[in-house]
Formats: C-alpha cells, structure tokens, sequence
C-alpha cells in the first residue's frame, strides 16, 4: 500500500518539478541575454573611408605589441599572498609541515622500542600497543608530505629570489633528501603492512631502518633552517665556499639533539591524547583498560623526554649566543624575552598537569596507597619553582609605578627574574617531577632485597646532595660577574642529570622481584585525567609554536643573518599578541587535522557494513515490484 502511494506522489511530482526546473532555466537564460555584452554598432569597413584615427590605433597597437615582445625578464624577488601576506602563509603551512613530521618522527621511534620490549618480554600487549600507534602514521605521513610540497611551492612563488640562493647552496644536499624520502616511504608502509607477516626480527629491522631514515631526513632539513640563523661556510656577499661547513654551521648539532628529544615528547603527547580520545569513547572495562594503559605509556614517553629536554634548550641557547651576542640578548633581553615568560608559563602547567596525572593513576592500584599522601607536597615545590620561573625581571608599569618602585625591576621580586634564580627554579622542577615518577613507580610494590634499607638511604642522599648544588650555585651566582654565573648552569644541569641517572640504576635493581601489595587495575581511573592528556598533548603544540616562533624571528629583517636581508613588506618583528594569535590559529588547525586522523584510524576497528534482514527483504521486495 504505501509502495503504491510513494509512486502515486512521485507521478504527481515529476512533472510539476519538470515544470519548475524548465521555467527557471527560462528565466535564468532570458537574465543573462539581458546582462550579455552587445559590441556597439559600426559600419562595415568596406563603406567608409580610412580615416587618420583608425590608422593612429593600428599604429599605436602594433607599437605596444613590439614594446611587449622587447621587455625583458625580470625575476620578482616577491610577491603578495592575498588577505593574510606572504609572512603569515608561510608561517601557518611552515608550522603545520614542522608539526606532522615531528609526529611522524617521533611515533616510529617509540613504536620500535616497544615493539622490542614486547619481543624481549614476550608480552603480546606491548606488540598490540606497537601498532596501534603505526596506524596513525598513514595519513599522517601524506598530510606531512602535502604540507612539505605546499610548502615548497609557496616559497618558490612569494620568496622567489631568498628559494633561489637556498637552492644555489644547498642544491648538493636536494638529491640525498628525496632518495631518503623514498626509502621513508619504503619503510614506513612496508612496516605498517607486513606486520605480522615477518619474522619479529626482520620486522625490528624495518622499524629501525625507518626510524635512521626519518632521523637523517630531519638532519637534512635542519640544516636548512639553521643557516639561516647562524650561517657558516659562505663568502660576506653569500658566495659559497664548503657546502659542508654551511650544513655543519653553528646551531646544526643543538637544533638536531633538541629537535629529536622535543619530537618524542610531542610525539608521546599527541599519541596519549589518541588514547585518551578513544578511552572516552570506550564502552567496555577491556577497551578502558587498555586505552588507560595506551595514554600512560604515552604519556610517560612524553615526560620521560621532556625532562632532559630544557638542558637541550640550553646548549642551543649558548651556541646561539657564541654566534652572535646580539641574537642572545635580542632573545634572553629584547624583543622576545616576554615569549620566554609565556614559555615558563607553559612548561609549568606541564609540570603541574603531569604530576597531577600520576596522583590520579596511584588510584588504580587497589588498597591504600601510603605514598600517594607525597605528591601533594611534591605540587607545593613545583608551584613554587613554577612562580620564580615565570617571574620577569623588567615588569609592565606606568610612570608612577616604575617611579614608586625605585626602576622597572620589582625591588623584591626582581631578584627572582635573574638567570641565576630560573636556573635554580627549572633544576629543582625536573628534580621534583622525576621523584614524583618515582613514587608512581613504587605504588603497590616492596622492596624486597637484603640491602633495601641501604639503597633507600643512598637514593635519598643523591637527590639531597643534587638539590644542594643546584640552590647553592644558584645563590652562589647573584655575588659573581656574568660570565662566571653563565658558567654555574653547567654543574648545576650536571649534577640533576647525574642525579636522575643513579637513582634510576639505583631503583631499577632495588626493585627487582619487589613484593605486590595490590594488583593495577586499569581503567580505573577518574574520567578527568583523560582529558588532562588531551590538556598536554595541547600546551606541547603550542609551546612548539611559539618556540619555533623566537628561533625564526630572532633574523628579524634578515633572511639570512647578516647575508641576504629581507626586504619585503613584512621585514618586521610582529608584536607578541599577533604572534600568539597566528600560533593559537595554527594549533587549532592542527588539531582538527589531527582529529580527522584519529577519525580515520579508528575506521579500522569498525566492523564492516552489512544491511539488516529487515533491509534486505524491503530491496527483494522493491525488486520484485520493479519487475
């Protein structure tokens, strides 16, 4: 009945909808007759005479033409992005290239030595967690590849004449980068699909060979990038002398070290935020669980790599200042020293946000956790040192302020926005955050060797003694001259280093075969803590971009320092707030991307489509009356 009445309508509509369409195709036809161009009316050549003006447009119109085959080339040296300008489309597609290869840089990487954890141990979880990762590397690897050549093309067509001198000294190292860029591919897909068709073996090998790939790609385009900053092996007119020497230029080694220790971190955030994306929409324990497990490891490589990674900030720091000490103060002092405010601002949330995650993950071991009641003092240190760290020397006053306190410096709290007191500030941040991950650890275990009592005591004494140095050559340095105080920061990133690295050894024997007191239970863990990943993964990219952001902007007008000046319209600093708003814009692209990637990666555990009984006899049905 109702398939006969559906065809009853559908015979009154058609023909009115035939009516309608044919009446506005009459009427869109007659509107543009109306508007069309119509040639004004002339007389036919033939029945009027020539007259000396038809004969001065001919002349006039030959001579133009002449004039325009005459005019020679000349290269644009620039040209004009509509609405936003050539310096924010570069900036935002530069930003989002730099982002997805980070990611992709990085997933491989712990990928791999997970994958070896679960072949060493033999645990499948491991193995399981290994490619589940991987398969957020496909798509991944294409948007990193259409950014790169979006890129490229931008450059060649804003920067025309800046692309050529690049390519002009860098042309040698263009050949190595696309070979490495196919065996990238190689590798990475051939990873990705023949898992579990290999022996685990030949597998581990295709994982490290696309990590080496990777690696080199990266150190590469380092090179390019860092040239620009601290150029090196070219004449002071920008002639080349060693191709070499301009890869191996002042800040290529830091950049890489800091570049590979901030892509895992990244890399694990972003990689914990998929988990924590897909332990929300759970719904059983068995998915909870094993997501809860997902975003823990995640994040553990992210703060495992985080730790070091200020130290690497700071040889990259120091090398950009023995290049050039006009570049160090225009960062450390000038124009982009409030960025560094933001930058404490930042990792202090990430501090604060990592050990409020490792309180929270005490809870999944059931039973009373004795140490769980720490972390809460651990906080107060890290607010503290979080304070002193994001404490500026030079405050923002009015005339009366800066009059009342005897300067722009705070006469108490400028004491605190000194190098000396950030040192000593970030120093006892990571010390604090490593002891809080060694409390997590311990959760739910004993010690159960004879000498556990000693090896407690020793531990306790090394990060005693380590937090001694660190405060004491930090007061140390308000009595000595500059350069000496620079120098303090060495032994007192030595002496945390050496610090975390002996605990570590220390605990890792301390607690073999350690007696449980409760098993782990996860997903069980409070909702929130999922979204204080996603929270981290959040604050890393940002923090990336505005770090990204002081490295380029420190040229200021130059293209290549003190080679090839810029002189476009945008050879300015831009202000902090429209820089922070380009970042933001950039970072919330890039998470919408990404989230398209994590949409299209959980398609795979999508069962496949199949129509419902009732669906299939409504087809049979609806055939059967056709024919």
């Amino acid at each position: 009945m109702n398939g006969a009445m559906n065809r009853k309508v559908l015979i009154i509509l058609g023909p009115v909808a035939g009516i309608v369409m044919f009446a506005g195709a009459v009427w869109m036809a007659s509107l543009l007759v109306r508007h069309e161009y119509r040639e004004p009316y002339r007389a036919p050549a033939a029945a009027v005479d020539a007259t000396p003006r038809a004969e001065g447009v001919t002349a006039e119109k030959a001579d133009a033409e002449t004039k325009a085959r005459a005019k020679p080339y000349v290269e644009a040296e620039y040209r004009t992005f509509p609405i936003v300008g050539s310096r924010v489309a570069i900036w935002s597609v530069a930003q989002l290239h730099l982002l997805f290869a980070a990611f992709v840089l990085a997933v491989p990487l712990f990928a791999f030595i997970i994958e070896a954890i679960g072949y060493k141990t033999g645990d499948p979880r491991y193995d399981r967690l290994a490619y589940e990762f991987t398969k957020l590397l496909s798509v991944s690897f294409s948007l990193t590849a259409t950014f790169g050549a979006f890129l490229t093309f931008m450059l060649v067509i804003l920067y025309p004449k800046f692309t050529n001198y690049m390519m002009s000294v860098f042309s040698p190292t263009f050949l190595p980068y696309v070979l490495l860029f196919f065996f990238e591919a190689f590798f990475l897909y051939t990873y990705y699909y023949g898992w579990g068709k290999f022996h685990p073996l030949v597998h581990l090998g295709l994982g490290l060979g696309l990590n080496l790939v990777g690696t080199s790609i990266m150190f590469i385009a380092n090179a390019w990038l860092t040239f620009m900053m601290s150029p090196r092996g070219v004449s002071e007119t920008g002639a080349v002398l060693s191709v070499w020497d301009a890869v191996y230029n002042y800040t290529w080694m830091p950049i890489n070290v800091h570049r590979v220790i901030a892509n895992i971190a990244f890399g694990g955030s972003v990689a914990a935020a998929y988990a924590a994306f897909k332990f929300l929409q759970a719904e059983t324990d068995e998915e909870r669980a094993h997501y809860d497990w997902m975003g823990y490891i995640g994040n553990f490589v992210a703060i495992s790599a985080f730790l070091p990674l200020p130290f690497a900030g700071y040889w990259l720091a120091k090398e950009i200042y023995a290049f050039s000490q006009t570049l160090g103060l225009t960062m450390m002092g000038g124009a982009f020293s409030w960025l560094f405010i933001i930058q404490a601002v930042l990792i202090g949330n990430l501090f604060l946000a990592a050990n409020y995650y490792l309180w929270l993950g005490m809870g999944r071991v059931e039973g009373v956790q004795p140490l769980q009641k720490f972390i809460k003092y651990l906080l107060i240190g890290i607010t503290l040192c979080f304070a002193v760290w994001a404490t500026p020397r030079s405050i923002i006053a009015t005339v009366s302020e800066v009059r009342a306190m005897g300067g722009s410096a705070h006469p108490v709290l400028g004491y605190l926005g000194v190098m000396s007191a950030k040192n000593t500030a970030v120093n006892i941040l990571i010390l604090t955050t490593f002891m809080s991950f060694l409390l997590y650890r311990r959760t739910g275990k004993i010690a159960t060797v004879t000498w556990a009592r000693i090896g407690h005591t020793v531990q306790l004494a090394i990060f005693a003694a380590a937090a001694f140095v660190v405060i004491f050559l930090g007061i140390y340095g308000y009595f000595v001259e500059a350069t000496v105080r620079i120098r303090l920061s060495v032994p007192q990133v030595s002496s945390v280093l050496i610090a975390m690295v002996s605990i570590t050894v220390i605990d890792v024997f301390l607690f073999r075969g350690a007696a449980r007191t409760g098993e782990v239970h996860w997903g069980k863990i409070p909702r929130i803590s999922q979204y204080v990943l996603i929270f981290i993964a959040v604050t890393f990219t940002w923090l990336m971009g505005l770090m990204g952001y002081v490295r380029s902007g420190l040229r200021q007008h130059w293209h290549v320092y003190g080679i090839m000046r810029d002189r476009s319209p945008d050879a300015f600093t831009p202000s902090l707030g429209f820089a922070t708003k380009v970042v933001s814009v950039t970072v919330i692209e890039f998470f919408l991307l990404i989230g398209v990637v994590f949409w299209i990666a959980s398609l795979h555990d999508r069962p496949d489509f199949q129509r419902t009984p009732k669906k299939i006899r409504q087809a049979e049905t609806h055939e059967a009356e056709l024919t």
